[in-house]
């Protein structure tokens, strides 16, 4: 009887059912783990020390990552058997590597350079194995059509990009949990229009097990990091649900986003790279310093520095985040470098808003305190 369920069962065809189940079940996986990880991390001292760059006072356990990890590989092993088995097994082994290596520089410490080629390894055989990459720059700078390996070469580069800047951001508590889950949701929707169900079911698995994360990452008495672990599985999901996107818009030459993909996906990781591109600037022109060397000059240190709380920096910089691609889904039937531009112009005033903001604020309080 479960034999003949199983076999007639068609996800395509209970779409809101199957999405909501894998959802729910990566959310209890992973909200039914992070206890568990507590307990361990008090007990064996896994925890992360204040120090100097550190926006918190006290001791805080970082595997949050073990948690998130847990939920969605689970969810991707049960459902296999139902949607494209090749994707999901090659997404699964690239997740296992880079927990391996994550979990390693949480525990003890991992250089840059190894973590980087973990990486490299990781995006090159999705790139390879499922010819998963951008096709071409849909008319930016006029160019359309990439050969193969320039193709293949700039992929593995957005990989890379979009990973280490998905890590620059979790800084502050709930940010980098609150922007992923955003921006995974989005990729849900996009992946259901594009009949894209296997990628539709990572992208909601990793929204469950975000769900519980930031659960505990806000909490007070419970609170974990996400940690390494964490941020490079994240930021290795988001690469690839970007890049998988694009890839489906330039193939389809009847998809709305046929010459809007690059765009809508810069929208939607706006903050991940404004604020690396930012903190790259202030590192190599001003400070003359490595672009790597750690510092408190993210766009998220400087609401802390002007008063804000997490909460308030979290909420913040995500509806910002969450506005410009607002913009961008209203920007979609105009050329791409002016989407581009005006995405640029809308989300710099955007984040500037809040100093111009404080800055008036103190202007003010200083002419009536002189005025007193």
């Amino acid at each position: 009887m479960i034999k003949t369920l199983v076999d007639s069962f068609s996800p395509e065809d209970n779409i809101v059912l199957w999405l909501i189940a894998a959802l729910v079940l990566a959310f209890i996986i992973a909200y039914r783990t992070f206890p568990t990880i507590l307990y361990v991390s008090n007990e064996k001292h896994l925890m992360d020390e204040p120090d100097s760059r550190s926006l918190h006072a006290n001791r805080t356990p970082t595997l949050g990552g073990i948690g998130i990890f847990l939920g969605v590989i689970v969810v991707m092993t049960i459902v296999g058997a139902f949607l494209n088995t090749k994707v999901l097994l090659l997404v699964m082994g690239g997740l296992t590597v880079l927990f391996f290596l994550g979990l390693k520089d949480d525990l003890t410490v991992l250089s840059p350079g190894k973590k980087l080629i973990g990486q490299l390894f990781v995006a090159t055989l999705l790139i390879v194995f499922t010819d998963t990459r951008i096709i071409g720059f849909s008319s930016i700078l006029d160019v359309y059509t990439l050969p193969y390996w320039v193709s293949a070469a700039f992929t593995l580069f957005v990989y890379i990009l979009i990973i280490n800047a998905y890590n620059l951001i979790d800084g502050v508590d709930g940010l980098a949990g609150t922007i992923a889950l955003t921006v995974s949701a989005i990729f849900v929707y996009l992946f259901v229009n594009g009949q894209n169900l296997s990628l539709a079911t990572i992208a909601i698995a990793l929204c469950g097990s975000l769900l519980a994360f930031l659960r505990f990452n806000f909490s007070r008495s419970k609170k974990i990091f996400m940690g390494d672990t964490g941020s490079m599985i994240i930021g290795f999901l988001l690469a690839f649900f970007t890049i998988s996107f694009i890839n489906m818009a330039q193939i389809d030459e009847t998809s709305e986003y046929y010459r809007a993909s690059p765009a809508l996906a810069f929208a939607l990781l706006f903050y991940p790279f404004i604020d690396t591109l930012r903190i790259f600037f202030i590192r190599i022109v001003i400070h003359k310093t490595s672009p790597f060397k750690a510092d408190k000059n993210h766009i998220h240190h400087w609401f802390i520095r002007i008063g804000y709380s997490h909460l308030m920096t979290t909420i913040i910089i995500s509806s910002f985040n969450f506005i410009i691609v607002c913009i961008a889904f209203n920007l979609v039937h105009l050329n791409l470098n002016t989407q581009i531009i005006c995405l640029l112009f809308y989300g710099i005033v955007l984040y500037l808003m809040p100093f111009g903001l404080h800055k008036i604020k103190n202007s003010t309080k200083n002419i009536e305190d002189g005025a007193g």
